[in-house]
């Protein structure tokens, strides 16, 4: 369900999933480049379905809460140059806070992104504010976005286990720069692992888009779950 939240400056919105039963934790959900899509909401409601809350925030609701088609890029590009990483760890707080009122400590806390949302897990995963991180081909792997680092050089300042998933045919993602990022992760005094998909493009696990390679995602998504299953428990 749609849901608000207040962050340090602004009023943001976004996405709840809620399991039936007692969860078994919490997840962040960070958005495409697209915004707070329906792929992003539906992947709220299958973590809800494996046990855990999830809260996908609207990251754009500074300039509008835009979401755009997946052909529409250009429509995105504002939106996505007046992120900051300051507003994006503010946004992220508001919903770690709300998790705190819920009762979960960071232990139990877990963040996944797609996307540029992929680049937030991993920089989010940094901060020793989560347990766990997933993220789905997050780009800025050797340039930095947002503000951050690049991912190269972030990644051995994890502070919690982070996985990382990308398809070796992303022509924005070159394979050279994964495997230089599963290199520096490896650094990190955490556990960490990098999964390459041979078969699979840029947004290999949103079945709203062209790209999407259905033997990949359904890998992916269960690499995922076991990632959280682990760590979060």
């Amino acid at each position: 369900m749609d849901v608000e939240f207040s962050t340090a400056d602004d009023v943001m919105g976004g996405y709840l999933a809620e399991p039936d039963a007692q969860p078994r934790g919490a997840i962040i959900v960070i958005q495409e480049a697209f915004g707070l899509t329906d792929h992003i909401a539906a992947i709220c409601d299958r973590l809800a379905l494996a046990g855990y809350v999830a809260i996908a925030p609207a990251l754009f609701h500074r300039v509008g809460s835009l979401v755009a088609a997946y052909d529409d890029f250009a429509s995105v590009l504002p939106a996505m140059g007046s992120l900051t990483a300051e507003g994006i760890a503010m946004d992220v707080d508001a919903v770690i806070a709300e998790f705190g009122r819920r009762g979960f400590t960071s232990e139990r806390i877990g963040i996944v992104g797609f996307c540029m949302g992929g680049t937030v897990a991993l920089a989010t995963a940094t901060r020793g504010v989560v347990g766990a991180a997933v993220t789905f081909y997050g780009g800025g792997v050797e340039t930095g976005r947002f503000g951050y680092e690049p991912l190269v050089d972030l990644a051995p300042k994890l502070t919690c286990p982070w996985l990382g998933l990308y398809g070796d045919l992303d022509q924005s993602i070159p394979v050279d720069q994964v495997e230089n990022l599963r290199q520096r992760a490896a650094e990190a005094a955490t556990p960490t692992q990098v999964v390459r998909y041979a078969n699979a493009e840029h947004g290999f696990n949103c079945n709203d888009r062209s790209s999407f390679d259905a033997d990949s995602a359904f890998d992916a998504w269960s690499r995922c779950l076991a990632w959280f299953e682990t760590s979060l428990s």
